[in-house]
């Protein structure tokens, strides 16, 4: 049997994203929901732990965590204490809640912080979260991460035409000399959103311009930019064959179900009920039948492999 669990195309799975809830307690103007559709009962520490112990024995040793708002789920400290041994245990989060839990999240095991924080101007924070008041809780649990060490902390930025186009340089003061990471990120065509579309490539090229050096990441061929202290990614997953043909990771819907890709929902396998050696079976070969959203022959990095089955 196989000790790694590659795709058709060579792509190996080395982490895990798992979405714990579809609740949110902010109404951004954007958001997927991680591409999701309704789901039932939310997964339980259970869960989380048995497909984390199978994908740990096939090398998997990243787990990312998110939502809806990861931090709704009271029992967060108990999932991250469920884990078997990883490499990287982090969480994508709006961050209103994250002050109080960051000390106690990282006792039970958590590593880094993904915060979402599109603007540095109030009024533009709550029109794009659509909700009043949550702006200087996610300041402040951006700073309580950095006091307990949930670092690097990295700064998901959605680049939003005619909302915050003018704030990049600010964003990039904001994180500059501390253990922050900047990430802008191009908005995804989901839900009529894409109004809101913005040229992330010029601003690329502006930003390359400007940096002192740039180092090109093995994870989906993303380039980070390094300016005078701070370190900016941009991230561009939108008709982007670079992307796709590098993913390395596997997603978990909420409700507990195998999703091979972020952009389909025709594809996915629920595993809830069923005994490891049967999660095992079913995990091989939904692995097996990846196949990436967007493809380019010159963006193709491996040769296809054999399919093994269990």
């Amino acid at each position: 049997m196989q000790n790694v669990l590659i795709d058709a195309y060579g792509r190996r799975i080395s982490s895990l994203r798992i979405s714990l809830t579809n609740r949110c307690n902010l109404k951004c103007i954007y958001c997927h929901n991680e591409g999701e559709e309704d789901s039932g009962s939310e997964i339980t520490v259970e869960e989380v732990a048995q497909i984390a112990r199978i994908c740990a024995r096939y090398g998997v040793d990243k787990i990312k965590f998110s939502g809806g708002e990861p931090l709704l789920r009271r029992d967060f400290d108990e999932i991250l204490r469920a884990l078997p041994p990883m490499r990287d245990v982090s969480v994508t989060t709006n961050g209103t809640l994250l002050a109080a839990r960051a000390e106690s999240l990282k006792e039970s095991g958590l590593d880094r912080v993904n915060v979402s924080l599109d603007s540095m101007d109030r009024d533009r924070f709550t029109f794009i979260t659509q909700c009043k008041g949550q702006f200087d809780k996610v300041l402040d649990g951006i700073d309580a991460a950095l006091s307990v060490g949930l670092t690097p902390v990295k700064i998901n930025m959605v680049y939003l035409k005619g909302i915050n186009e003018d704030e990049v340089d600010r964003m990039i003061d904001y994180v500059r000399g501390k253990p922050l990471v900047l990430q802008i990120i191009e908005l995804m065509n989901f839900h009529g959103a894409f109004k809101y579309h913005a040229d992330v490539a010029s601003l690329e090229q502006r930003i390359k311009e400007k940096a002192d050096k740039a180092v090109c990441r093995e994870m989906h061929r993303r380039t980070k930019y390094y300016l005078g202290g701070a370190e900016v990614e941009i991230v561009r997953p939108i008709d982007n064959s670079e992307f796709c043909m590098n993913c390395n990771r596997l997603r978990i819907t909420s409700d507990y179900k195998l999703k091979p890709c972020l952009l389909k929902n025709d594809n996915l396998v629920s595993v809830r009920g069923l005994s490891d050696a049967e999660v095992e079976a079913v995990l091989i070969k939904t692995v097996g039948a990846r196949e990436p959203f967007f493809k380019s022959e010159t963006a193709k990095v491996c040769q296809p492999y054999k399919i093994y089955e269990p």
